[in-house]
C-alpha cells in the first residue's frame, strides 16, 4: 500500500510541474518561430504610471498630458530589446501607436518607428474600432519577407483585432496567412 500511494503522488507531482514545463516549451516554440522570422509581433506599451486611459485634455502632440512609461516601465521596454538581440530575433519593420507611451516603448525596445495612426488607442474611442481593426487586419495578414513586423500598440487596440487581451510589454505573435487573414500563433511575456 505504501508503495501504490508513492506511485500516486508522483504521479499528481508530474501532472502539477506539467502546465508550466509546457508553457516554457511554448515559449521556446515562439522565440524559434520569431527567428525565423515572417510574423507579425504586436507588442502592447510597457507599465506607465497609475491609472486608466489618458487624462482629460490629452493631445498627442504634448506628451506631458499623457500617462508615459514609469521608471519600470522603462527598465521592462530594454528588457523586451534585449530578449530580442540575445536571441538574434530580426525586426524588419517597427510601426507604432502615436501615443508617447508606445512611441517610447518602441525607441527603448527596438529602435525608431515609424508612426501608424491604426494602432492608436481604442480604450473610450469605440467609433474609430471598425476603421482601425480593418486597416490593422490588411496589414498583418500579409505575408512579411525577412524578418518580423513588430507593432507597438495599446491593451484595447490588440484585443479588438486578436481577442487576446495582453499584459504590459507582452507579446501576441501572429502568422499572416495573406489576404487579411491570420493565425495567432502564442503570447510571449516580457522577460
Amino acid at each position: 500500500m505504501p508503495f501504490r500511494r508513492a506511485l500516486l503522488l508522483l504521479a499528481l507531482a508530474g501532472r502539477l510541474a506539467w502546465p508550466a514545463a509546457g508553457r516554457a516549451a511554448d515559449e521556446e516554440q515562439l522565440w524559434r518561430l520569431l527567428a525565423g522570422g515572417g510574423q507579425v509581433v504586436l507588442v502592447r506599451h510597457a507599465v506607465t504610471t497609475p491609472g486608466v486611459g489618458d487624462p482629460p485634455g490629452m493631445r498627442l502632440e504634448d506628451c506631458a498630458t499623457q500617462r508615459n512609461l514609469s521608471d519600470e516601465g522603462r527598465a521592462e521596454a530594454r528588457r523586451l530589446g534585449a530578449a530580442f538581440r540575445a536571441r538574434g530575433i530580426p525586426v524588419q519593420r517597427l510601426l507604432s501607436s502615436p501615443w508617447c507611451r508606445c512611441l517610447e516603448t518602441a525607441r527603448l525596445a527596438f529602435g525608431s518607428p515609424e508612426v501608424w495612426t491604426p494602432l492608436g488607442n481604442l480604450f473610450g474611442r469605440p467609433e474609430n474600432r471598425e476603421e482601425q481593426v480593418r486597416r490593422m487586419r490588411e496589414l498583418v495578414g500579409e505575408k512579411v519577407m525577412g524578418g518580423n513586423l513588430v507593432l507597438v500598440s495599446h491593451g484595447s487596440t490588440i484585443s479588438a483585432l486578436t481577442g487576446v487581451s495582453p499584459g504590459t510589454a507582452e507579446m501576441v505573435i501572429l502568422t499572416p496567412r495573406g489576404a487579411g487573414s491570420f493565425i495567432v500563433a502564442g503570447t510571449l511575456t516580457a522577460p
